[in-house]
């Protein structure tokens, strides 16, 4: 049962002219956490736009009086069997209402797709001892964790020598190589943490919506003329750290031990210090199945944020 709020409160769903009040609310919560916002406002218009989110039925803003004081969303990709949620206050009547809000929609939703169950994911920092304490209070469990990992460049980076035998493709201009760089992630991601997989017109609306994002951000490693590695970047932390972002590196099994990850990697940082990065930036499972977490230890980065991430099944 959804809990009450006080009378002084009211609800609405979320749309693109909130993101600005939305964004305050979460850079609020985040600096109280972390001491800096770790998102921007183009982030929010992004999530408030994205062609997978439907605010007017998994959005919800609180607000007491005027004032925003929570909100919430549920956001499902693929076969929705998996679903991205987010609950942002610091009251704990609105953390009630929120979650009964998710939870009740999230059941709408697995019966909608015909699941028994749906799984609930939501991060959260190490260091949010609160937000921590009320999910595990609600039943949610640590389910991973990522590290956000860093390097600096404080000066030219030397560009890494190809690997013999492939050719390296930058940017994705059409529609055959931006279907052949959703083909290598969704082979490399098979089975890792989280990871849903989206038809092609679902994968390549959302990221035609992402402002931080541009085709050209990819680059394929091809080998006999097939692509079998890709790596894709976006602009999501130049604003705020001046840092490029690795958002996926993916390598097919059957040409991983030849040093293509490594080559992307130090191709990048190569690419980022020439463009005056401070560092390239990326996010690793540390249950990941492949080496990963090694591997870029191995060519120099650091963790420089813990994220875990929380889970609850919720029946239909």
């Amino acid at each position: 049962m959804t809990a009450v709020l006080p009378d002084t409160h009211s609800v609405r769903p979320p749309t693109k002219d909130d993101a600005k009040a939305v964004f305050d609310l979460v850079a609020a919560e985040n600096i109280a956490v972390i001491g800096f916002a770790d998102y921007t406002l183009d982030d929010m218009v992004d999530e408030l736009t994205d062609p997978g989110f439907a605010p007017e039925t998994d959005g919800w803003l609180v607000f007491d009086g005027d004032r925003l004081v929570g909100y919430g969303s549920v956001f499902g990709k693929g076969d929705h069997h998996q679903l991205g949620i987010d609950v942002i206050t610091s009251d704990p009547a609105v953390v009630e209402y929120l979650l009964g809000e998710v939870i009740r929609r999230s059941r709408e939703i697995a019966r909608a797709y015909g699941h028994a169950s749906v799984l609930l994911d939501i991060g959260v920092y190490r260091a949010d001892e609160t937000r921590r304490a009320w999910l595990a209070e609600h039943g949610f469990r640590s389910g991973t964790t990522y590290h956000r990992m860093r390097i600096d460049h404080q000066g030219p980076v030397e560009p890494p020598v190809v690997p013999a035998g492939i050719t390296v493709r930058r940017g994705v201009p059409d529609e055959a190589s931006r279907r052949a760089a959703q083909d290598v992630l969704n082979a490399s991601f098979d089975g890792q943490f989280g990871f849903s997989p989206r038809s092609y017109e679902e994968w390549h609306a959302a990221h035609e919506n992402q402002s931080t994002f541009d085709w050209s951000q990819i680059t394929l490693l091809e080998q006999d003329g097939r692509a079998v590695a890709f790596r894709e970047c976006t602009d999501q932390y130049i604003e705020d750290e001046n840092c490029n972002y690795i958002g996926r590196l993916g390598v097919l099994a059957e040409a991983r031990g030849k040093g293509l990850a490594t080559f992307l990697l130090r191709d990048q940082f190569a690419l980022d210090a020439a463009a005056g990065r401070a560092g390239t930036i990326l996010h690793v499972d540390t249950n990941n199945p492949t080496p990963a977490l090694g591997l870029y230890l191995s060519v120099g980065m650091t963790a420089s944020l813990v994220i875990d991430v929380w889970q609850l099944e919720v029946a239909a």
